[in-house]
C-alpha cells in the first residue's frame, strides 16, 4: 500500500482518475484517494450524509488538487471502508483522527461539508492541535437550530425525486427553480465522470445510523466554539432547507476572525452551484 499519489508519469492530478487505497488502522479498512502535489500539510476532504468517495464535485477537488496534497475517504462503515457507522458526530471525529495519523500526519488543513463539517468541528475541539485551517460549508454546529430535523427533510426529499426519477440530491442540494434545476443536472452529471473502479454505495443501515448521529448533534449541548484559534472558512447558499443557511452565520459569529460567504439563489449544495467562483477562493485560502 502506498500513500503516494503519484504514477509513474507524476502526480494524479485529476479525481476522476485518482486510484482508491486502503490503509488498515486497528480493526477498520479505510478507502481513501488521493492526488495532487505530494509534500507539505494535506488537505483531507469530510464529506457529507450518505456520501461515499464518488460523491466528491471534481469541479471542487480538482483546483486545489493543483496546488495541494488532497485526501478523500470513506469513514468507517460507509462505501469501501468496514466497520460499523458510529451513532455518534463525536465518534466518527474520532475515527477521521484514526485515519489521519494512521497515514503519519501530524497536521493537517479540512475542507468539509454537510454532515462532514461535523464531523470536522467535534475532530478540532478534540484535536486542535492536529488542524491548521478548516473550511466548514454548508453546516452547522451542535445544538444548531433545526438540525434534528434533516432526517424530515431528507426523507421528503428522497420520495419527491423517486416520484420524478431524479437524483435526490437534485432535491435535497439545490432549489427547484429554473437555476437550481440546471445546477442539480450538471452537478450530479460530474458526479459520473469517473466511470472506473468506483465506490460503494452506503448501505440503508448506514444512511439510517448517521441520521441518528445528525439528531443526536442537533439535540446535544453546544460546543464552545469560541476556543478555535484556526483560520476558518464558512461557505453556503442563502436557501439551505437541509441545515438552514443562518447556522451559517452562527458558526461565523462564534469563530473569531472567520471568513463568511453566501451565495445567493442557492441551498445546501451552494457551493457546487457555484463551484466557478468557490473553488478559486478556497484554494487561496488553504494556500495563505
Amino acid at each position: 500500500m502506498s500513500t503516494t499519489p503519484e504514477t509513474a508519469s507524476g502526480p494524479v492530478m485529476s479525481y476522476a482518475t485518482a486510484p482508491t487505497r486502503t490503509i488498515t488502522a486497528g480493526d477498520v479498512t479505510y478507502a481513501y484517494r488521493e492526488l495532487g502535489p505530494k509534500g507539505g500539510v494535506p488537505v483531507v476532504f469530510f464529506v457529507h450524509l450518505a456520501a461515499t468517495l464518488d460523491n466528491w464535485d471534481p469541479r471542487i477537488i480538482d483546483p486545489i488538487a493543483e496546488g495541494r496534497h488532497v485526501i478523500t475517504f470513506d469513514n468507517r462503515g460507509v462505501g469501501a471502508s468496514t466497520g460499523e457507522v458510529p451513532d455518534s458526530v463525536e465518534a466518527m471525529a474520532a475515527d477521521a483522527y484514526t485515519f489521519i495519523r494512521a497515514l503519519g500526519f501530524d497536521q493537517i488543513d479540512v475542507f468539509s461539508f454537510s454532515l462532514g463539517g461535523m464531523v470536522a468541528q467535534a475532530l478540532v475541539v478534540e484535536h486542535p492541535e492536529l488542524v491548521r485551517k478548516l473550511v466548514l460549508t454548508g453546516t452547522g454546529p451542535a445544538g444548531g437550530k433545526d438540525i434534528d430535523k434533516v432526517a424530515g427533510v431528507t426523507y421528503l426529499d428522497m420520495l419527491r425525486a423517486a416520484l420524478t426519477r431524479s437524483d435526490p440530491k437534485e432535491f435535497l442540494f439545490f432549489n427547484r427553480n429554473t437555476a437550481g434545476k440546471r445546477a442539480g443536472k450538471a452537478f450530479v452529471a460530474r458526479l459520473a465522470e469517473r466511470t472506473a473502479d468506483r465506490d460503494e454505495p452506503i448501505s440503508v443501515k448506514a444512511f439510517q445510523t448517521q441520521l441518528k448521529a445528525i439528531k443526536k448533534w442537533g439535540r446535544s449541548a453546544p460546543a464552545d466554539l469560541s476556543k478555535l484559534t484556526q483560520p476558518t472558512l464558512i461557505a453556503n447558499g442563502d436557501h439551505d432547507r437541509m441545515v438552514p443557511s443562518v447556522l451559517s452565520d452562527d458558526l461565523h459569529r462564534r469563530i473569531a476572525g472567520s471568513e463568511l460567504i453566501i451565495y445567493p439563489d442557492s441551498g445546501h449544495g451552494g457551493i457546487f452551484q457555484f463551484h466557478d467562483r468557490f473553488a478559486p477562493v478556497a484554494a487561496r485560502f488553504l494556500a495563505r
